[in-house]
């Protein structure tokens, strides 16, 4: 099978990343990334967090109507929040529901009352390397220092406004 090049500029997405698409004739395109010259490399999409209004309904839904895999809903108390992750084929869903008066999703929900997507998870291969990398490009973490997240891994989310209006999270693979 031949394979096509086709690179993607998406308007300031440059900012965030730099991809390079390689399509064959079959449905699923193999997709290689990093910046030349960088010491990280941006990695696979490890989750779409959704913030939901009632945690249990919408994990019926995926389980119950949708037939997925879902875990069990676990507090994360140093990030406010309870989470339960839904299992797909090629990533998962983390329902996001708020826990205690400080949680982040309290506020989104305010401004979004059926819920709504979050934020997107993409894993990296060195955080530490990321950070300081993307800082230098003028894009701002909303932290000073990774968290550890909810998969037990480090964690830094990049600010909405420096990544085309997306939240993104980076995970350390």
């Amino acid at each position: 099978m031949a394979s096509v090049g086709l690179k993607v500029a998406v308007s300031n997405l440059s900012r965030c990343s730099h991809l390079t698409f390689l399509r064959s004739h079959s449905t699923t395109a193999v997709l290689r990334q990093g910046v030349p010259g960088s010491l990280w490399k941006l990695g696979r999409l490890n989750h779409i967090a959704i913030a939901v209004p009632d945690i249990e309904k919408a994990t019926s839904l995926y389980r119950d109507v949708l037939g997925a895999t879902v875990s069990d809903k676990v507090p994360l108390p140093e990030h406010g929040v309870y989470t339960v992750f839904v299992e797909l084929g090629n990533t998962k869903l983390e329902l996001l529901y708020p826990l205690g008066e400080k949680s982040p999703i309290t506020g989104f929900l305010q401004k979004n009352k059926a819920g709504g997507m979050h934020h997107i998870c993409i894993e990296v291969d060195d955080i530490k390397a990321a950070i300081v990398d993307l800082k230098t490009k003028n894009i701002r973490t909303l932290s000073a220092e990774p968290r550890i997240g909810a998969h037990g891994k480090p964690v830094m989310f990049l600010h909405p406004k420096d990544c085309d209006g997306v939240l993104v999270e980076l995970e350390e693979a």
